[in-house]
């Protein structure tokens, strides 16, 4: 079901207006207080919805449900070997315009349908952005991009737009940057990247164990592949650690572990690692740690060199190298929106281009992905 731009476009003031002053106001009444200094003077404090009250509020329904666990298990199957097809993990680098996403979600559906003989193409919708020091940290926790930080308006227009991306019938991909995020927005996604920056983090690897989707982690910043190998064998085991309940309350959460995990090659600190012999040295790694050898190629970041027009170069030789007879990679992610390039943020915004990491434009992602 294709859900056209403009019921996002006039349905989004309103239902967070609703959400905002009605459901979440009438559901956890004076909770929702105005933000509350306490000593030390260094944190303050709003309260949101518990995830239970979200989903509530914005649930999902009986036919995307099965719908995205289909997916997953599609996704699991790749990873395993019992699909040949090409994984894609392609869209925007992080999502500031809904609508536009959801115009580029309504072109990659049809993009998708008409290559799915040899790849499952998943839509990233990436609502957090990780910085090495500050910056917009993603639609999530800044909506308006004000500097000021407002969840409570974040997590309504989030979970919106993934029921609305998921309505066009694609699968989603997001990086799990808060562990409690996953909480509020978890059961639309159907593969879930770990960064660079966080697969070394044990939050992080417990948070992983517990997902009931695949997991991408993906290779450490200096390149180097250890952690990415440690945190998945730290996933795939269970995990005893302290989180909230789907009710808000204090718990102790108890993971069963996630064996559907794998590494994501994306380069590091003036490295590339999608040549032959680095996924060589890769798969072998991963064998000799008893786990699954399937590789993902991010094309972007540095193994793109910051460039991103080398994306395509990038794609066409990893899939010579699949179609040479290395079945072990498994998938390639890609930067990608309407406009290619990025912009800098500001009042006067050129519509679809990204305003964090540069993509490539539409017509050179339809292009490439035929070709390939």
């Amino acid at each position: 079901m294709n859900m056209p731009v403009s019921v996002v476009e006039n349905a989004e003031e309103s239902a967070v207006e609703s959400v905002m002053e009605s459901a979440i106001g009438s559901a956890i009444g004076s909770a929702v207080e105005p933000a509350v200094k306490i000593a030390p003077a260094r944190r303050r404090e709003v309260a949101l919805p518990t995830p239970d009250q979200l989903r509530g509020y914005f649930p999902l329904v009986a036919k995307l449900e099965a719908q995205v666990e289909h997916q997953r298990h599609a996704i699991r199957n790749i990873l395993n070997g019992a699909d040949d097809r090409l994984l894609v993990v392609i869209g925007p680098c992080s999502i500031h315009d809904e609508v536009a996403a959801l115009e580029y979600a309504q072109r990659l559906k049809q993009l998708a349908a008409d290559v799915s003989d040899r790849m499952l193409i998943v839509m990233r919708a990436y609502l957090e952005k990780p910085r090495t020091t500050v910056g917009w940290k993603g639609l999530l926790y800044d909506p308006e991009r004000s500097g000021q930080g407002d969840l409570n308006q974040g997590l309504v227009r989030s979970r919106q737009l993934l029921l609305n991306l998921a309505a066009t019938g694609l699968p989603l991909a997001t990086e799990a940057l808060s562990p409690f995020a996953m909480d509020y927005l978890g059961d639309l996604v159907s593969w879930t990247a770990i960064g660079a920056r966080t697969t070394e983090s044990q939050l992080h690897r417990e948070m992983a164990s517990g997902l009931p989707m695949p997991v991408g982690f993906k290779n450490g910043t200096d390149g180097g592949i250890a952690v990415a190998t440690n945190a998945m064998q730290s996933a795939a085991h269970g995990h005893h650690h302290p989180g909230l309940s789907a009710r808000g309350t204090p718990v102790m959460i108890s993971t069963e572990g996630n064996a559907d995990t794998h590494l994501v090659l994306r380069g590091g600190r003036g490295i590339t690692n999608y040549d032959s012999h680095s996924i060589a040295r890769a798969t072998h790694a991963l064998q000799q740690a008893g786990l699954n050898p399937a590789v993902m190629v991010d094309c972007s970041h540095d193994n793109a060199c910051k460039q991103h027009e080398r994306q395509q170069e990038i794609a066409r030789d990893v899939v010579a190298q699949r179609r040479a007879g290395n079945r072990q990679i498994c998938g390639l992610m890609l930067e990608s929106f309407l406009q290619p390039g990025r912009q800098n943020d500001g009042a006067d915004l050129q519509y679809g281009c990204s305003i964090t990491d540069p993509c490539l434009g539409w017509e050179q992602t339809k292009a490439l992905i035929r070709s390939l």
